[in-house]
């Protein structure tokens, strides 16, 4: 999952985002409205963390602009004005929950995926792929009975495999869901993760679910014969 960090504190910033990203998510920063209201027409996110009170442009018209933009965006509110005058701005701005400043990282985190289980395009929480499962909530993933371990990254591009199965997705789609403006297009660091994947997903004697499609890119599969 990728999301768009807006938070004019630099400190608050770098802390959050860090801790994001050691929860799985790909994490893009913004410090202000108008840098947030360019990163999201050019980048695909998930979910938008959208301090209420920014330099220029202020939260809640950032808010109505994203919310025109995509309606179906989902947006977490964050502000240190704790009236309920301030939460109903919010909401009725555009938002659709709200996490008062300075929050605990593991509430953000909490809330966004609780945010994220909300049907805005219906995602489930637990993927199938013929016997592989992920659960997005609890973070694991087991083949048949099998369990996998995973580390964060490798989850976050299973993850994005997961949503797409039969289809084959670029280095492009895998890069814009599963990492931030840091990827760096050049690198080889998809190839390396999608073989890490597979010595993990396909074992000895089993199947094989992931396919590299040359020239194309890759494509996870339900259960096929062996060999």
């Amino acid at each position: 999952m990728r999301l768009l960090l807006v938070e004019d504190d630099p400190r608050m910033a770098a802390t959050a985002a860090q801790y994001l990203r050691n929860s799985g998510f790909a994490v893009d920063v913004a410090a202000d409205g108008n840098t947030a209201l360019r990163e999201f027409a050019i980048n695909p996110y998930d979910a938008i963390v959208l301090d209420l009170g920014l330099p220029g442009i202020d939260g809640l018209d950032v808010c109505r602009r994203l919310r025109d933009r995509e309606p179906g965006i989902r947006i977490l509110m964050a502000t240190a004005r704790d009236s309920v005058e301030d939460r109903i701005a919010g909401l009725d701005g555009g938002a659709d929950d709200y996490i008062v400043k300075p929050y605990a990282l593991g509430e953000l985190v909490a809330r966004l995926r609780a945010l994220l289980r909300r049907p805005a395009e219906s995602l489930p929480e637990v993927l199938q792929v013929g016997d592989l499962l992920l659960d997005t909530a609890k973070r694991t993933a087991r083949r048949g009975a099998r369990f996998i371990s995973l580390t964060t990254k490798e989850f976050a591009v299973l993850e994005v495999l997961m949503r797409h199965p039969g289809h084959v997705l670029t280095r492009e789609h895998i890069s814009e869901h599963a990492w931030d403006q840091n990827y760096d297009p050049l690198s080889n660091v998809i190839d390396v993760y999608i073989g890490r994947l597979r010595r993990k997903v396909d074992a000895a004697g089993e199947a094989p679910m992931l396919e590299t499609i040359r020239g194309a890119g890759y494509r996870l599969s339900g259960k096929r014969d062996a060999g």
